[in-house]
């Protein structure tokens, strides 16, 4: 599990239990449950486990303690917690859809080979009102075939991520994949949320030939790195594909340039360098990447002081726009960002952890040797991509010599770049 963003509130376990166990009618006002429910996913204790069981069996019907209940429930997936199983199991019949839609993914985040409960899972189908891409994704990751007509029901759903799901569950369970493009199609499609979750259906269907499709979808490099890095550790191993098979994909996804991306929105007229910089703020990441690369041929020689400018304002809070900003002041080669670059290069807040490997990229691109050895500390961090990217950028500076410290690395993609050559 990923613990950068890991007990966030700072509550210890012996806290979080004694808030979560507080009678709804002594809470005091600024107590929160949810939260309470949030952070035991950081304590993989017998005593944690059952303070959440206990939540999930509290049926109270108020709105707040329903929302306690379906974190609870995730908060026992998430630590895979196999002796709450059949507590959890219970809320399958629950009336609250949220709830159930929790349930089921903790099922299968928890794993199980019980027929009864995967049927129950099955037959959610059949409840109206249900989010059924969760319960396809759950009955294929545990490989209940008995569901397998039942999955082809939603292969033309209208809901496109529904359909993405189930497609790659029956191609999964068949073997057949000739229906398989229909999900590649949707790494094109105009709503972000279609783009993200088919790349994980591409996962699950271990589509290895989508690789470099995922590396051009224009979404966050969070979730194509996810699924690049998913599909390498599924196939590598059972020599389907190799690292030099997805080493030039995985690369062009950390160097993150637009111009690799096979960008979803456009302009009819070139906006105005205000209108740009803002939409390095949308949550579309397909619509900052058409801003970034619009900046960059449009305006190559305002835009440094322009992203200087909404920094300040904006950005610097801001984690998505402030991963933008980095990458283009790389690109631009805009001297004045330079000490920004070394500050977020060391920025240890895990909402800007992706603006790291950012700026390492953009130092790279600076061309000042003077940044080696900032690029070689860096090297120290637990955070793979971080290091992927500071390799990238030390080779960009005419420096391999740290590649011989990375070979020893514990994760296997640092290892795997330190004996390569860099992808073409």
């Amino acid at each position: 599990m990923d613990k950068r963003f890991s007990n966030l509130f700072g509550f210890t376990e012996e806290e979080a239990i004694a808030l979560l166990d507080t009678p709804l009618d002594q809470l005091a006002e600024d107590d929160s449950r949810y939260v309470a429910a949030s952070e035991l996913v950081n304590f993989a204790t017998e005593n944690s486990i059952n303070a959440l069981m206990r939540a999930v069996q509290n049926t109270d019907p108020s709105l707040d303690n329903r929302i306690v209940r379906r974190k609870s429930v995730e908060s026992l997936g998430k630590l895979q917690a196999k002796q709450a199983l059949s507590v959890i199991r219970t809320c399958l019949a629950d009336e609250d859809c949220y709830l159930v839609e929790n349930t089921v993914w903790a099922i299968g985040e928890i794993g199980t080979q019980d027929s009864d409960i995967l049927e129950e899972i099955a037959q959610l189908f059949d409840k109206p009102e249900q989010t059924y891409r969760v319960i396809i994704h759950t009955l294929a990751k545990l490989d209940y075939q008995p569901a397998l007509e039942r999955i082809r029901k939603f292969v033309d759903s209208s809901d496109k991520p529904t359909a993405s799901a189930a497609i790659s569950a029956v191609c999964r369970f068949t073997g057949d994949y000739t229906t398989i493009d229909k999900v590649t199609a949707l790494l094109q499609h105009p709503n972000v949320y279609a783009r993200r979750l088919c790349i994980q259906d591409l996962v699950d269907a271990r589509y290895y030939d989508a690789i470099p499709q995922i590396a051009q979808c224009p979404v966050s490099l969070v979730f194509r790195l996810r699924g690049i890095r998913l599909l390498a550790e599924a196939g590598i191993p059972t020599g389907a594909i190799t690292f030099t098979d997805i080493q030039p994909s995985l690369e062009q996804v950390i160097f993150d340039h637009p111009k690799s991306l096979s960008l979803v929105h456009a302009y009819d007229e070139t906006p105005t360098i205000e209108f740009l910089v803002r939409e390095l703020y949308d949550t579309d990441f397909g619509r900052c990447y058409l801003a970034t690369q619009t900046l960059l041929e449009a305006y190559p020689e305002s835009a440094g002081e322009a992203l200087m400018a909404t920094y300040t304002a904006h950005a610097h809070n801001d984690y998505g726009a402030h991963y933008h900003v980095m990458k283009l002041l790389g690109w631009l080669k805009y001297a004045p960002g330079y000490d920004l670059l070394v500050e977020a290069l060391h920025n240890r807040e895990p909402q800007f952890q992706k603006s790291r490997a950012g700026a390492a990229i953009a130092l790279g691109e600076f061309g000042d040797t003077s940044a080696i050895p900032l690029l070689k500390a860096v090297l120290e961090s637990k955070i793979w991509d971080l290091k992927y990217a500071a390799l990238m950028a030390l080779e960009k500076l005419g420096d391999t010599s740290a590649h011989a410290i990375a070979i020893n690395d514990n994760n296997w993609l640092i290892r795997a770049k330190a004996t390569h050559t860099p992808a073409s």
